[in-house]
């Protein structure tokens, strides 16, 4: 198929209390809508998951407001949920994968609704539904999964979609393929994690939701072990609360009550001694998780990326780029780009590009 085939695709992104769904004409945008859901409407499901034909109808109805011609939709795309572990790629949503979004395997998510939404309006439409490297995505080397524990083996949970789409956009400014590229990706968000993308495939990662890595706005990251151990069974925490100081009440907001790197950064510039040595801190964590990065590509790395929310301040930029630079040419990619990365995944299959992948 040729690279000027511009079919119509529609993307969709569930959120907690959102559904963001776009429209794409080949890799050109032609609109985006965020649908805002009232809590009292998602409490009557008892899972996430078991929201997708709420949200389908509410999809479809804004199509219709729109007065989008819906027949001309080749492919719809969702946000991959938290599946099995699999290799990167764009997969065809099935019954095994509508099974085990229903189910939930690795925990309830609103992402797990994206296959089932796409799934839906694919099957009321004829047409293909899919979902684009999703969270769960395992590409690690067997020599990165050994802990230290044998109890535990490291997994690979992390911002699939956005670093897969960020290491694609380096190899066409680098006029070379993905797969024979070596980069570092660094998505910084709520939670933080630094991928290792050797020739195509992220041969190394931080778990970015179960405490790995750097600290994060709202996430400890890796803490010492044994201290960890000892305030667990203090008798002074549940194991929920465990989990909140783990994520959601960790890393930034544990220390100044914020989760917003802007208001941080305020406080700082206000003489708030406090709130400079965490914001430096996390600058410094995230800077020796890119060189550990670094150490795993063997320094063969022909480019390092910043990407997400945090990569939108200059000043918090410039305190990684300082430590960084040394090891490759530093890009910043501000923001997510996560609905164009999900229409571009069916737009490869569409183009034949690439093969569509079974779950």
């Amino acid at each position: 198929m040729k690279n000027d085939y511009m079919p119509y695709i529609l993307a969709v992104n569930p959120g907690s209390t959102t559904t963001k769904i776009s429209i794409y004409k080949g890799e050109e945008e032609q609109f985006t809508e965020i649908i805002t859901h009232n809590i009292e409407d998602l409490s009557r499901f008892n899972r996430a998951s078991d929201q997708d034909m709420f949200r389908m109808e509410l999809v479809l109805a804004l199509l219709k407001m729109q007065k989008f011609p819906v027949e001309r939709i080749e492919a719809v795309v969702g946000r991959g949920g938290l599946l099995r572990p699999i290799e990167g790629g764009t997969y065809l949503v099935n019954q095994q994968m509508i099974n085990d979004l229903k189910e939930g395997l690795l925990g309830d998510h609103p992402s797990n609704c994206g296959g089932l939404i796409a799934y839906a309006i694919g099957q009321a439409l004829g047409c293909m539904a899919c979902i684009v490297d999703p969270v769960v995505v395992d590409e690690l080397k067997p020599i990165a999964r050994v802990s230290g524990m044998p109890l535990i083996e490291r997994r690979s949970i992390f911002h699939a979609l956005n670093q897969k789409a960020i290491a694609r956009k380096i190899a066409q400014e680098l006029k070379k393929p993905y797969g024979e590229i070596n980069v570092i990706v660094a998505h910084l968000g709520g939670g933080i994690t630094i991928g290792a993308h050797q020739q195509g495939r992220v041969v190394d990662v931080n778990n970015g939701l179960n405490g790995d890595g750097p600290f994060s706005p709202e996430r400890s990251g890796s803490v010492p072990i044994g201290d960890l151990v000892k305030a667990a069974y203090s008798g002074a925490y549940t194991l929920k609360d465990m989990e909140k100081l783990v994520t959601g009440h960790g890393g930034m907001v544990a220390y100044l009550g914020t989760n917003d790197l802007r208001k941080a950064e305020e406080m700082m510039l206000n003489g708030d001694e406090k709130a400079g040595l965490i914001y430096e801190a996390m600058a410094y964590q995230i800077a020796k998780e890119i060189g550990a990065a670094g150490a795993v590509l063997s320094g063969k790395v022909n480019a390092v990326a910043l990407t997400g929310g945090l990569a939108k301040s200059e000043r918090f930029v410039d305190l990684i780029r300082e430590r960084i630079s040394f090891i490759a040419p530093v890009m910043i990619y501000p923001g997510e780009q996560e609905m164009e990365a999900l229409a571009l995944g069916a737009l490869r299959i569409l183009r034949g590009e690439e093969n569509l992948k079974e779950y």
